[in-house]
């Protein structure tokens, strides 16, 4: 069955209440353990229904967000899917207080229970109405990034679909590229501040009611954090401070030497080399082609994998009016079926989704086994290292998209890595400083992102776009404003993918053994458990980050720059 024909249908929520609660019932009165088992695993393939037909929604939603049937569903499950979470919820209750739950430890993993108890601790019903109002807010957002038409070069673009004028070879077509991005940015710069303004408010509110003292502490709740907490995250930004700042400052150093000017205003921070930026030299359909020969090598099973997204049509890769920016992997649970979602712009970034996305696709695909299914995906620190480290597994194949850029896909794809942490700790470290001081107004929000800016970015310069210098970065940072605290888990993974190319580099023959493993454990383990039984290091580890970063800087800097 093709993706088309999967089949959606909106969820009663009074016949769904009506069942899960009649299930509720048989958990409680239960004479025997293995009635409780068949009731708790009968309620758990409901809530599985629940969550593919929320799935199917979002991903037709996301894919036109003018399609006036799913633009209705997408506003009936933000206004209804804090009621299934109270159902979920209601379940959790009666599992963890069964006299059964012993032996239920025998039979579903142990993080469903940790996931479970911190399900309680972030919800209650006097919450509803509430978490309704986040829905609607992050909705909001979303409209306004993706509802962008700009008129540019005699085209009309989305913000996405830029992104490759905004990498041209033409110095001014990058500058025009950007400021026609960023002047749709300034022209609804109230908007967004008023939206998150709101939501800053509302979500602090939200964890006082639950007896928080801020938001940090749900937050980290809701992430699933279940073996760090915020004072470990905050010494590992020391660490990148200290070790991968001066790394990619170089590497900034190297670039404005290589495009010859003495400082990197905006529309240059990408732009790597005089003769352009590595692209892909094939159309989508080609580049799926490649992506699928190299799976089928990489391994019998990435290979299995791959061939059962294309037969069921489970990828949507271009950018087109009304599709939402950005790119994500879902899983559709009564369809066994991942589902990757993307904007092809003709950049290097499209080779780095069939390999990124994928890697999230290829991990629940091999942990689909799982039940209950919320236990099926790792912790979100956990997921990506399974995306990030798949972009380094596919590195033999990328001269097969990339041919004479090869060289220079390799140096950017590493060094733009090493230059994204310093980015991902910022975008943590601002979000700490908002939820602990949530009254500041949107100005003072901005010039904290400024100030932080300069610290883990001293490179930036705005320059040609004044909008910028004010700290609106951060507008084009969809976690932000969707997924609260959820950015520093790419840093986390990334680390433990750099380990993982190290591992490639010194050709080790257990590192896919390894990585297939943690695919196939998912989310039964926690992330200190999936770094261990990748036979990694933690990130958290004093001195984790210098030593990949010795190995990777010496890496780079052998890198002839005449040869680009």
């Amino acid at each position: 069955m093709k993706f088309q024909d999967y089949q959606y249908e909106r969820i009663n929520i009074d016949e769904l209440r009506n069942e899960v609660n009649s299930y509720v019932d048989k958990l409680k009165n239960a004479t025997e353990y293995n009635e409780f088992l068949n009731a708790f695993k009968e309620v758990y393939r409901v809530f599985s229904h629940v969550d593919t037909m929320a799935t199917l929604c979002e991903v037709r939603y996301t894919i036109n967000t003018e399609d006036e049937f799913y633009s209705k569903e997408n506003d009936f499950w933000d206004e209804n899917s804090p009621f299934v979470q109270q159902l979920q919820t209601d379940v959790s209750k009666v599992v963890l207080a069964s006299s059964y739950k012993e032996e239920l430890k025998k039979d579903v993993p142990h993080t469903y229970f940790l996931l479970s108890e911190f399900a309680l601790k972030a919800f209650d019903e006097k919450i509803m109405s509430d978490l309704q109002e986040e829905n609607k807010l992050v909705s909001d957002y979303q409209k306004l990034i993706a509802g962008a038409k700009i008129e540019f070069d005699g085209e009309t673009y989305t913000l996405a679909s830029l992104g490759s004028k905004m990498e041209d070879k033409d110095e001014s077509v990058r500058k025009g590229a950007y400021k026609a991005y960023w002047g749709y940015m300034e022209e609804h710069e109230a908007d967004i501040d008023s939206v998150y303004d709101k939501l800053v408010k509302l979500r602090d509110s939200i964890a006082k009611k639950l007896g928080f003292k801020n938001f940090v502490e749900l937050g980290y709740l809701r992430m699933n954090r279940m073996d760090y907490n915020e004072r470990d995250v905050s010494n590992y930004r020391k660490q990148v401070l200290e070790d991968v700042v001066p790394v990619a400052t170089k590497l900034y150093n190297a670039q404005m030497k290589r495009i010859g000017v003495d400082k990197l205003e905006v529309f240059n921070n990408n732009f790597e080399f005089v003769s352009g930026n590595p692209t892909p030299k094939h159309s989508k359909d080609e580049m799926v082609k490649i992506a699928q020969n190299m799976y089928h090598e990489l391994s019998e099973e990435t290979g299995e994998f791959f061939d059962f997204m294309i037969e069921h049509d489970l990828l949507d890769l271009e950018a087109k009016p009304g599709k939402m920016g950005g790119g994500y992997c879902t899983y559709m649970s009564d369809y066994k079926s991942p589902f990757i979602f993307s904007n092809f712009n003709g950049t290097s970034g499209d080779v780095d989704v069939l390999t990124h996305e994928a890697g999230h696709a290829f991990q629940v695909f091999s942990s689909r086994w799982i039940e209950p299914g919320n236990c099926m995906w790792p912790t979100l620190e956990s997921a990506e290292i399974h995306s990030m480290s798949m972009e380094f597994f596919a590195w033999p194949w990328m001269k097969n998209f990339f041919e004479e850029d090869t060289d220079k896909y390799y140096y950017t794809h590493l060094g733009d890595a090493v230059k994204f942490l310093p980015y991902g700790v910022l975008v943590d470290h601002f979000q700490h400083e908002v939820y602990n001081n949530v009254d500041m107004t949107p100005e003072e929000r901005k010039a904290t992102w400024r100030r932080l800016e300069k610290q883990y970015l001293p490179h930036k310069n705005y320059d040609a776009i004044p909008v910028l210098e004010k700290g609106t970065w951060w507008f084009r940072q969809q976690h932000i404003f969707t997924n609260p605290f959820y950015y520093i888990d790419y840093t986390l993974a990334q680390v433990c993918a750099f380990q993982f190319w190290l591992r490639l580099q010194e050709n080790d023959p257990t590192a896919f053994h390894d990585y297939y493993e943690i695919c196939k454990a998912g989310g039964t383990i926690s992330f200190g458990q999936i770094v261990a039984k990748a036979n990694l290091k933690s990130p958290f580890q004093d001195g984790c980050l210098k030593d990949v970063m010795k190995s990777i800087d010496t890496y780079l800097s052998s890198y002839d720059d005449s040869k680009f």
